[in-house]
């Protein structure tokens, strides 16, 4: 009785706590985030532009990306677990609502394009044999397209280079300003080199994408 009892309170407490993470989601406004994207447009909103730090690759695209996806990578860098200044310095800037109505805006701002039509290339055996070590598409699903969980990113169709640097930035620890802090990513990272990297993120940058880059009024 009493071990039916302690379960039964266990299973009340883990019901309370889902119950109130669920209370505590903060509904984003994806009108209201068009009025908070200043900070974003100038790399986000321009085709092709690069970042140089730590080197220079392409900003990722995220227009069409997954809104809790978003919200997930913002409130990393605004908690130090992606660590990267420039990012870090606009997360700190917003609050729970703003990153909410900032994710919901560029979530919507990717609809209504050509979804990845194209017929994916067929990897090489050296990364299907990286693929299956890495078990990527347990978490990001058959075309990169398509995750599991909205709260992880599409990633089929990113720049190469930007893929290449986010997949070495979960290798790094002890970095005041650069890295990323994940246990899932970090162990899949730490098991290959730079250059297996290096074809993981060819391979998937040449899978038809979802996201994009549309130009803001401003850079138009």
């Amino acid at each position: 009785m009493n071990k039916l009892l302690l379960t039964l309170n266990t299973l009340l407490v883990a019901s309370a706590t889902v119950f109130s993470a669920h209370a505590q989601e903060v509904k984003g406004d994806a009108k209201a985030g068009e009025g908070k994207i200043a900070m974003c447009i100038g790399c986000h909103g321009i085709s092709g532009y690069q970042s140089s730090f730590p080197e220079i690759y392409k900003v990722p695209m995220i227009s069409g990306q997954n809104s809790k996806f978003i919200v997930s990578a913002l409130s990393a860098y605004k908690k130090g677990e992606r660590k990267h200044p420039t990012m870090r310095a606009i997360a700190d800037s917003l609050s729970d609502q703003d990153i909410a109505d900032v994710a919901a805006y560029y979530e919507a701002h990717g609809q209504g394009g050509a979804a990845a039509a194209a017929k994916a290339p067929a990897p090489t055996a050296q990364v299907t044999e990286l693929l299956n070590k890495g078990g990527c598409v347990a978490c990001h699903g058959d075309n990169f397209n398509k995750p599991i969980d909205p709260s992880y990113p599409k990633v089929a169709g990113q720049p190469a280079d930007y893929l290449y640097v986010a997949l070495k930035s979960y290798k790094v620890e002890g970095n005041a300003t650069w890295g990323r802090a994940n246990g899932i990513m970090g162990g899949v990272a730490k098991q290959f080199s730079h250059a297996e990297l290096k074809a993981l993120a060819t391979y998937v940058a040449s899978l038809p994408a979802e996201v994009k880059t549309v130009p803001q009024k401003k850079f138009r």
